[in-house]
């Protein structure tokens, strides 16, 4: 085969890589849809039906990893089916982790060293600002971090565009081709899409109360004013457009009626829902760290304590402090029930309850908590995990990776000479670079990694079932790619760079010496002239 057509070969093996993820985020998609509503049968045939579309396309691609994981889906969806469409906690998290792994296969960003996640989005972002020139500088600047934007400088343009494709996004000015002129082209375009397109406002200047209201109702999901620069975009962009949480939520039951824990978990499950019950209240601080619940049913009488009384027990523990109790009763006494609620509950549903009324109610509490959490846990400039959290989410991989005899991976990052940064181009030029690293990250990491702002401008990243030399290999190209990033700025545009350490679990560590160990290879790579990663070695 000359070099010439190995080359077309090559290409076109990629092509139909891309073909067989094009389809495993589609499955994601409808699996995150469905965390949102009921598992009715047809969300179910939908799920289904994609699954062996990707089955038919990794067969014919020859892409064995998918066909194994949707040949595996196929067997899960078929036990369902032979359970008359009965879903069980262990299917539905057999589910779970199948669509975990699917979410870490397929190339994305040319990245061919095998530490993978879903490709980017292949529709473009649509950039509707009166300053055209200024639009096209976002544009090509998004295009760093692997994002096609497209600039319009006139209405028409920009519907002859929605007619022939759809965008992933559209940023729009408001006062676009005139004073709130590009309130009303949003809402035009939108009229009879089945599904709204996730619509970006911006204004240069702070808008009042009814302009806001206005954006609202055109459909917009996100506003910004002031300046518009690129990290504050795509943090948005990012917000608005990746195939987010489709991790099913979790609760624990607290019975010690087991037909009463069946019928709940039953009720819950069709709706998805991952249960797990306990009819031993006093088993309950060791369930709680090994299933780490989204919330806790918890019933009022119990022979061995009452609810209230473990309702207390739980809110001991900070690390529980902030997961939402419900009461689940026959108990119909109103001043009872306010007082149990006093006690460390945050509702209280009265029995025999209708399956909806307790789905909706579990779902909406469930997915409150869990923003708060993410809110508790991150860091406020960047969205990343905190130093706490991510040193707690280190601790817990370690547990996790040594059990289950699997590689782990830390690293640590730190910007090069940042203190120059802010000292020619002030702090708000440093918070940018902080925010346009902590973006590029995200981009260029899988879902699956955890990464956290260690402080100042230093980085944190857990990599699971990674090894040390596919660590060093994906950082190592980050960090070029982010050295090719400029920021234009005043008397020069500025470039920067970082410097990592990383190291593998071994032996006997723990969480704490893995953190020692990328330091000292952070320091090692510093040292040695900066810009570069370095693996710790003993």
């Amino acid at each position: 085969m000359t070099e010439h057509e190995d080359l077309s070969h090559e290409r076109l093996k990629h092509h139909f890589a891309q073909r067989v993820t094009h389809q495993a985020r589609q499955i994601l998609e409808i699996w995150q849809r469905m965390q949102t509503q009921e598992w009715s049968p047809a969300g179910l045939a939908e799920f289904s039906e994609a699954n062996l579309r990707l089955l038919r396309f990794a067969e014919r691609f020859d892409q064995p990893e998918h066909s194994e994981l949707s040949q595996a889906t196929d067997a899960v969806l078929q036990q369902v089916a032979d359970n008359r469409g009965r879903l069980s906690s262990p299917l539905i998290t057999e589910l779970n982790r199948l669509m975990q792994r699917l979410s870490r296969t397929g190339l994305r960003h040319g990245d061919q060293l095998g530490h993978t996640a879903l490709p980017p989005l292949r529709k473009p972002i649509y950039i509707l600002l009166q300053d055209h020139e200024r639009a096209q500088r976002l544009s090509t600047q998004l295009e760093f971090f692997e994002l096609s934007a497209v600039a319009f400088d006139s209405p028409g343009a920009f519907r002859q565009a929605m007619i022939e494709r759809h965008p992933a996004a559209i940023v729009m000015e408001v006062d676009f081709a005139g004073p709130n002129q590009g309130l009303a082209l949003a809402e035009e375009v939108q009229v009879g899409l089945e599904q709204k397109l996730p619509l970006l406002f911006f204004s240069q200047h702070e808008t009042d109360t009814p302009t806001r209201l206005a954006a609202v109702r055109a459909g917009g999901q996100a506003f910004l004013t002031g300046t518009l620069e690129v990290s504050s975009l795509m943090e948005k962009i990012e917000v608005l457009t990746c195939v987010a949480q489709y991790e099913p939520y979790k609760v624990l039951i607290i019975d010690d009626s087991r037909a009463q824990a069946l019928h709940t978990e039953r009720l819950l499950n069709s709706a998805g829902i991952i249960t797990r019950t306990l009819t031993e209240p006093i088993q309950t601080m060791a369930e709680l760290a090994d299933f780490q619940p989204d919330l806790i049913i918890l019933d009022m009488y119990m022979p061995t304590c009452t609810g209230t009384e473990m309702a207390k027990v739980i809110r001991h523990n900070d690390r529980y402090v902030s997961v939402p109790i419900i009461y689940l009763s026959a108990e119909d006494d109103m001043d009872k029930q306010l007082d149990a609620m006093s006690e460390g509950g945050d509702d209280f549903l009265t029995k025999p309850i209708q399956p909806r009324h307790l789905i909706t109610t579990v779902r909406n509490r469930a997915a409150r908590a869990r923003h708060l959490k993410a809110r508790m846990v991150r860091d406020s400039l960047t969205g990343l995990f905190n130093h706490t959290h991510i040193l707690q989410l280190l601790e817990d991989c370690t547990f996790r990776a040594r059990r289950e005899n699997r590689p782990l991976s830390f690293a640590m990052l730190d910007l090069d000479h940042f203190k120059r940064v802010n000292d020619c181009y002030g702090h708000p030029m440093g918070d940018r670079v902080i925010k346009s690293l902590a973006l590029y990250l995200k981009q260029r990491l899988r879902k699956t990694d955890f990464i956290g702002r260690y402080g100042g401008e230093e980085f944190a990243i857990v990599m699971p079932d990674t090894d040390q030399e596919s660590a060093y290999n994906v950082l190592n190209m980050i960090r070029q790619r982010f050295s090719e990033i400029h920021y234009p700025a005043q008397p020069n545009d500025l470039w920067c760079s970082f410097s990592a350490g990383v190291v593998q679990l071994h032996g006997e560590s723990d969480s704490l010496k893995m953190a020692s160990q990328a330091d000292e290879a952070l320091y090692f790579a510093k040292n040695n002239g900066r810009n570069q990663v370095q693996r710790f070695t003993r």
